[in-house]
């Protein structure tokens, strides 16, 4: 039996190079365990593409339509868009290193452990320690990669490769942690704590450790000082959300706006007009903003009878309603999420029938907003100068 030993190769995601460099060093190794930066659901994933299976489960829309599960996704189907688009300029699929690791450990009859953290939990960390001048910066540059002109391929690869040298892996890092440090700790220090913690409980065997360049230097770290690591709960938590200023102000708008009707019908004001504005501004703002967006009319319909009830309900959105309606309509299934990283452009997005949907919801919700936001000068205002002699 081999002596106990680590091995960690520092890899591009989207290099031949390190592709190759993957498989040799495998070979020569022939360690007990090659260790991989995937979690169960990456690893499934890229298995799943790699043999051709699609999984015919019954597709949740209402639980994705939660706005926490929306935010992930996209977030999550930009960056594998990018990374697609990347790989697609060099001919280098997005995960290779790791399928190669994966093969080449059959071959040498090794075992593989995953030893990254669930994507979406490092996600949901991350999107939470960031600001939101930081998350608006973060989602313009994702934006900005569906509408990337290719680069000369040749370039481009050496720019891949050079981005595996230590200097320029730190020069990165450094970059990274500058624009975004909330969002660095969780993307990039979190996980390295997160895999060194998982490699210490190898160091009793042979083991080839596969992860991106830019954390083998920070594994190393950690391995070099294990009492460093924190307690992998701490490093898997999701804080539960704090009640925010906005939040409380989202809470008191319908409360103010029932209010005013209230204290105007007792002071003897006809309230009909005002009733019959609210209605019909929040409710054709929702459908205008809906069929904007692309959606069927029923789905506009329900927005638009939704809305002044939902306006007034702080846990409720009409675009919920019309979004439910619109994936129902549409039949929205997981291939639809499966094929959001593979849109190149705002055309093939528009085709997306799940990303017509989050449109839709978005749509009808903001058309809601500008209504109702339309009809305060009109309605509300004279209401509070005369309730208050103003």
């Amino acid at each position: 039996m081999a002596e106990p030993s680590l091995e960690i190769i520092g890899t591009a995601h989207i290099s031949d190079e390190s592709v190759k460099s993957v498989r040799e060093m495998i070979y020569e190794k022939r360690p007990e365990i090659v260790a991989i930066e995937l979690d169960m659901g990456r690893y499934q994933s890229l298995m799943d593409e790699k043999n051709g299976i699609k999984h015919e489960e019954k597709f949740d829309l209402k639980t994705f339509l939660q706005s926490s599960n929306i935010t992930i996704t996209i977030v999550s189907a930009l960056l594998s868009h990018m990374q697609a688009k990347m790989g697609d300029e060099v001919g280098v699929k997005p995960g290779s290193e790791m399928l190669e690791a994966i093969e080449i450990a059959q071959e040498v009859n090794a075992d593989v452990a995953l030893i990254d953290r669930s994507l979406k939990t490092t996600l949901q960390r991350t999107i939470n320690a960031m600001t939101l001048r930081e998350k608006l910066k973060f989602g313009w540059s994702l934006l900005k990669s569906l509408f990337m002109e290719q680069e000369d391929t040749e370039e481009f690869k050496e720019e891949i490769e050079e981005l595996k040298q230590d200097e320029l892996v730190e020069e990165a890092m450094e970059y990274f942690k500058e624009a975004s440090p909330g969002g660095y700790n969780a993307l990039v220090h979190e996980r390295d704590a997160y895999m060194a913690y998982y490699l210490k409980s190898l160091e009793d065997k042979n083991v080839v450790a596969v992860v991106g360049a830019g954390h083998q230097s920070g594994i190393r770290k950690y391995l070099s000082q294990p009492e460093t690591i924190p307690p992998i709960d701490e490093l898997n938590y999701i804080k539960e959300k704090k009640i925010s200023i906005m939040q409380v102000i989202l809470y008191l708008i319908p409360v103010i706006f029932i209010l005013i009707f209230i204290m105007a019908y007792i002071n003897g004001i006809n309230i009909e007009g005002g009733l019959m504005n609210y209605l019909i501004f929040a409710g054709g703002g929702a459908f205008l903003g809906s069929i904007i967006c692309g959606s069927k009319v029923k789905s506009a319909f329900v927005g638009m009878i939704m809305a002044p009830i939902t306006t007034l309900h702080p846990l409720l959105a009409a675009g919920w309603f019309s979004g439910l309606v619109e994936g129902k309509e549409r039949k929205v299934g997981f291939d639809d999420l499966s094929a959001l990283p593979k849109c190149e452009s705002f055309k093939e997005l528009w085709h997306n029938k799940l990303f017509r949907v989050i449109l839709v919801v978005l749509g009808t919700n903001l058309g809601a907003t500008i209504g109702v936001l339309c009809i305060i000068n009109n309605v509300f205002w004279p209401y509070l100068q005369v309730i208050f002699g103003i």
